[in-house]
């Protein structure tokens, strides 16, 4: 696969809690070298990185980062406040308490209710594959599909494990019609990326591909 295609999937990601505007910066400059599809970063950046970016760069933000058991009114606050200061796309956290409690009427509401705030522009939703079970898995790509929302999205990388070749598969399967997979999280190598998008990813959630770009274009 060219390795274009594979930038322009990539959400270039830094959401550590140590993360300094410096290092944010720095992965503007990355994505917009890389042309990437966007640079997701924390709330707290959204801002200053869409004034240094000015309209050359998408920038996606999380909400309910990462835990997801954030009530709705603080997710629609989150969400209103970030396109306020300038974030493109949007990719939520479910609670998923209200997965294991069976509680899908929440779950789904919650989404919609941020879909409805995001408007034309793009919602990924956070499951946390490695916390769930198969069957709960498929029910959120119907819950996500029945939603509205753009996309259904493996992992935030801040749990257990991140997307596995196995989960995009069964996502591939189960969501229905206009309804995008991102795989996010424990993506290492070329390779990696392109099976996943050979899976049926159109997004990427990864630091690792253009840091690998980078180091080989230094070496």
């Amino acid at each position: 696969m060219d390795r274009t295609k594979i930038f322009q999937a990539v959400d270039h990601t830094l959401l550590a809690q140590t993360a300094t505007w410096e290092e944010i910066r720095q992965i503007c400059d990355d994505a917009l070298a890389y042309h990437t599809a966007s640079v997701c970063i924390p709330p707290s950046y959204v801002k200053r990185a869409a004034e240094y970016l000015a309209g050359r760069m998408a920038v996606c933000t999380v909400i309910g980062f990462p835990n997801g058991y954030q009530t709705t009114a603080v997710k629609c606050f989150e969400t209103k406040d970030a396109l306020d200061n300038g974030a493109d796309e949007i990719d939520m956290v479910i609670n998923i308490g209200d997965l294991k409690d069976k509680n899908y009427a929440a779950i789904e509401d919650e989404i919609r209710k941020l879909k409805e705030i995001c408007g034309q522009k793009i919602l990924k939703v956070i499951i946390e594959t490695c916390l769930l079970t198969d069957e709960e898995k498929i029910k959120m790509c119907q819950i996500v599909t029945a939603s509205g929302a753009d996309f259904i999205k493996t992992s935030t990388g801040f749990s257990k494990a991140g997307a596995t070749f196995d989960d995009i598969a069964l996502f591939a399967a189960h969501v229905g019609p206009g309804v995008r997979m991102k795989a996010a999280g424990g993506i290492r190598s070329f390779a990696d990326a392109e099976k996943f998008m050979e899976l049926g990813a159109s997004r990427l959630g990864t630091s690792r591909i253009v840091k690998l770009a980078k180091a080989e274009q230094n070496s």
